[in-house]
């Protein structure tokens, strides 16, 4: 094959992956058919840490003891040993609850169970899976070859892998909805929600845990307001409250393509440790990217075939003509 006749192929080649680049994106996945979740409000939340309790209970964890004192629970993150926390935002005096300035606030930190999880998109053997009924994302130690590439691609820092154990696993919220737990399937609401004496963390379906969301947040500051505890769909009782003055945001239902667990507070979510997220989620844009690049490597290796028949073909043709 002629030098010539090779460069004009190898430009004919390049110009046309190059061609094929232009690739948009897909869009953010939709919320599940029948997607539950669960709706913190951070100025319910009186840091009780019922939840956190409950949590180790239902998932048969220890609990995170520091200073040798073994009366409560003081896991001040997220570990292979704790699946729920609850933080706190100073500032100043922190003397008033709810305030920026001279207050503190509560915030809850969890899985957020993503409308359109990036640890979904990014395992390879697909032990991190959404339901595509409930929404629910949940790992599946069985299939785990601990690659822990579903930690990096999380923006809330949710999956833990155990770095203390020989054998560590990944852990992280399974919605109470995991083998040998399986609540929710029971008709049962999550853990957290159910003990949670204020309601903060209150359980049910997505889309009404979004109207109820936004219904507090255009609420007077002032006025009385029953908040209904456990399953919004059917309150085990009232927690009546004044209504603060609520930020008009509600996080979650349209950060990185939304997600199942929602926030609303009186302190703004970068204070209280939320990450910046734009609408579009991550695993929209680099799952394109990703199949986009996977299809344009067939085009150089039926390139390198043609060469290689070609190149072979020439060498054929002279030695045959050598021999004669």
């Amino acid at each position: 094959m002629k030098r010539r006749d090779f460069l004009k192929a190898t430009l004919g080649g390049t110009a046309a992956l190059v061609g094929a680049g232009n690739v948009e994106a897909r869009p953010n996945l939709e919320p599940a058919t029948e997607a539950v979740g669960m709706l913190y409000d951070s100025t319910l939340c009186v840091g009780c840490k019922a939840c956190v309790s409950k949590c180790k209970e239902v998932n048969d964890m220890p609990p995170v003891i520091e200073n040798g004192e073994n009366a409560w629970d003081s896991a001040r993150d997220l570990s292979g040993d704790t699946l729920n926390v609850i933080k706190v935002y100073r500032d100043g005096a922190a003397a008033v609850k709810d305030a920026e300035i001279d207050g503190f606030a509560f915030e809850k930190r969890s899985c957020m169970h993503c409308v359109d999880p990036g640890c979904v998109s990014v395992c390879p053997v697909t032990a991190m899976r959404r339901n595509p009924k409930t929404g629910i994302v949940t790992h599946h130690a069985e299939a785990c070859i601990g690659c822990r590439t579903c930690m990096v691609s999380c923006p809330y820092n949710v999956p833990q892998f155990q770095y203390n154990e020989l054998f560590g696993q990944i852990h992280k919220c399974q919605m109470c909805n995991q083998a040998g737990v399986e609540r929710i399937d029971k008709g049962q609401m999550t853990g957290c929600a159910e003990v949670c004496p204020t309601g903060a963390t209150l359980f049910g379906s997505r889309k009404l845990l979004l109207e109820e969301a936004k219904r507090r947040t255009a609420l007077k500051p002032g006025d009385s307001y029953n908040y209904p505890r456990g399953d919004i769909s059917k309150p085990e009782s009232y927690h009546e409250k004044e209504v603060p003055t609520y930020k008009p945001h509600v996080w979650g239902e349209k950060e990185a393509g939304g997600t199942n667990v929602m926030h609303i507070s009186s302190v703004a979510f970068d204070k209280l440790g939320m990450p910046p997220l734009g609408e579009r989620s991550a695993a929209s844009i680099a799952e394109s990217v990703q199949h986009s690049v996977y299809s344009f490597m067939a085009l150089p290796a039926l390139a390198l075939a043609g060469l290689t028949y070609v190149v072979r073909r020439n060498t054929n043709d002279e030695d045959e003509g050598g021999d004669a």
